[in-house]
């Protein structure tokens, strides 16, 4: 009876110990992804990767070390052999699970150029509705009415060359104020066929025009294309693409490409106040499968950079995307002149997308202008 005993006791001990380690491996990776590892390190450029073994080797061979352009950020030792090892990041907690949760990969992005306190967690957040609620229509609630006809009026006949072209691939991302349903706690119910995204993206080309700027805003109500095709919202990419193909063949002087969206992240994280004034915040979002990618990131850095020296913090950074789930191109292989551009959350209200897009419509101008003198 003992012996039986002693052996429950030995197996329950061992279990223990198992959840004790597993428990303690667990924590110790959550301490090592909250803090920065600054030991062992040396310089190296760019991530881990082929350069980096050409690092290694060139310390044997320094010839081999002319192979190595560019910047030289720091380098742990003991992250990179670590990763290497485990296929685990320190500074980032989602590659315990990434390969274990079936989909992961598809929101495992991070921004390539980040505000401060901007990570992971930030990453906009795209969900379609079923399509019958996609294409019902609504009018604006009053009081967000009233705020979009007040302010600046016409300032004179806009200009009659056209230079940007402002669609909305997910034309029914709309805002859960102008429907009237402030507060409501599912995101998923700001969508509508009538008032959505296009109502950003007619201010923001009239706020181009009073800047001397012609813009061309399309608003096609992508929902009721797609329920034309028999296509599902992942199709509406392809949808778009006709429309900015078919502008860029009906006019040779149109150098920038501007698809606005709407985030469902909720209003702690799409809203800031800067100088008293509340704004919607920004997201610039590149496909890293597009042709034309390093020239699109440009054009966003600098977009990013002028917006948050002259507003700070209304603009998040910089997304490349790509992979599985993920279009990943955008239609920016059309153009370097090519954005996907997140324009705050679904609880953002008139007052705070007018100020936002009054501040968009600014930095593209100063872009615009530099470059008209430059090719002037």
């Amino acid at each position: 009876m003992s012996a039986i005993l002693l052996n429950i006791y030995k197996k329950m001990v061992s279990g223990i110990i198992i959840i004790v380690c597993t428990l303690s491996l667990f924590l110790l990776a959550g301490l090592i992804s909250s803090s920065n590892i600054t030991f062992f390190k040396f310089k190296v450029n760019g991530n881990i990767g082929a350069d980096i073994f050409i690092r290694i080797i060139s310390y044997e061979n320094p010839l081999i070390g002319h192979a190595l352009t560019g910047s030289n950020p720091d380098f742990s030792v003991t992250s990179t052999g670590f990763k290497l090892i485990t296929n685990i990041e320190m500074n980032d907690l989602r590659s315990l699970v990434r390969s274990e949760i079936p989909g992961f990969m598809a929101f495992d992005s991070s921004f390539l150029i980040a505000d401060e306190g901007v990570d992971f967690t930030d990453i906009p957040i795209e969900s379609a509705p079923p399509m019958d609620v996609l294409l019902q229509e609504r009018n604006m609630a009053a009081n967000e009415l009233k705020e979009l006809n007040s302010g600046n009026g016409p300032t004179g006949a806009p200009p009659s060359e056209k230079s940007v072209f402002i669609y909305h691939t997910h034309s029914w991302e709309s805002y859960l104020p102008l429907l009237g349903l402030e507060g409501v706690e599912n995101e998923n119910d700001a969508v509508d066929g009538k008032t959505n995204i296009t109502i950003v993206g007619e201010l923001l080309g009239k706020e181009l025009e009073r800047r001397g700027i012609g813009a061309t805003v399309d608003k096609t109500n992508i929902g009721q294309e797609l329920n034309k095709r028999g296509w599902l919202s992942p199709k509406s990419y392809d949808v778009s693409r006709t429309l900015v193909k078919s502008a860029m063949a009906g006019n040779d002087h149109l150098e920038y490409f501007i698809d606005l969206h709407r985030d469902s992240f909720r209003k702690d994280s799409t809203t800031a106040i800067i100088n008293n004034k509340p704004y919607a915040k920004l997201v610039f979002v590149i496909g890293e499968e597009n042709k034309n990618f390093q020239r699109n990131v440009k054009f966003a850095n600098e977009l990013h950079q002028f917006l948050n020296k002259n507003y700070p913090g209304i603009s998040k950074g910089v997304l490349p995307k790509k992979g599985i789930g993920v279009d990943g191109v955008y239609n920016q292989d059309l153009s370097g002149n090519s954005l996907v551009v997140e324009v705050g959350g679904v609880d953002n209200n008139m007052k705070e997308l007018k100020n936002t897009v009054e501040a968009l419509a600014e930095a593209i101008s100063q872009l615009y202008w530099k470059a008209e003198k430059v090719n002037g």
